[in-house]
């Protein structure tokens, strides 16, 4: 003879109740979705880069320097993506000659080695000529994906100017960080 435990009552009431207010195929169905939506949950994006993106600005910032304005190395340029106006007839902040720089830009924080403090990097594209092509550089400390594009460096930023063109790439300060 077996003995009925309170549980055992109320657990035969609570599956009653649930069979007598649900069918068979709403209870499949509710099944399927939910096995199907946990074999999805994998698939989900998670952003796993944020330790190699330490890792890169970490080593960036190890091997920055604060004379020679047309290395990739240069301070500034830790979330450059481009050419180097210094390196086409440009300055840190200023376009060639024939270029204009561009009213939008994206920007980074750059750690200068120099005095030890965090600034905050304007980057704006010179547009107007065709593309420099000496001095290619691709830092990206703090680079986020396109769809966060004021932090995005992989976008033409020539918008507003006369041309879409894109020249080179410069890197003014815009205050401390």
């Amino acid at each position: 003879m077996q003995r009925e435990t309170v549980l055992d009552r109320w657990i035969e009431r609570l599956s009653r109740r649930f069979a007598q207010r649900s069918s068979r195929r709403s209870l499949l169905a509710r099944l399927g979705v939910a096995l199907v939506g946990g074999a999805l949950l994998p698939l989900l994006p998670v952003d796993r880069s944020g330790q190699f993106r330490r890792a890169r600005a970490q080593a960036f910032f190890e091997n920055a320097q604060a004379e020679d304005d047309t290395q990739c190395n240069y301070w500034r340029y830790c979330a450059m993506d481009g050419y180097l106006c210094t390196c086409c007839n440009g300055g840190v902040t200023a376009c060639p000659p024939g270029a204009e720089p561009s009213p939008t830009s994206w920007v980074g924080s750059c750690v200068n080695p120099q005095d030890g403090n965090t600034y905050l990097i304007a980057y704006r594209d010179c547009c107007g000529k065709e593309v420099c092509g000496r001095c290619p550089c691709l830092s990206t400390e703090g680079e986020m994906p396109v769809y966060r594009p004021q932090l995005s460096n992989d976008i033409d930023w020539c918008f507003g100017a006369r041309s879409m063109v894109y020249h080179c790439t410069g890197a003014g300060i815009v205050g401390r960080a």
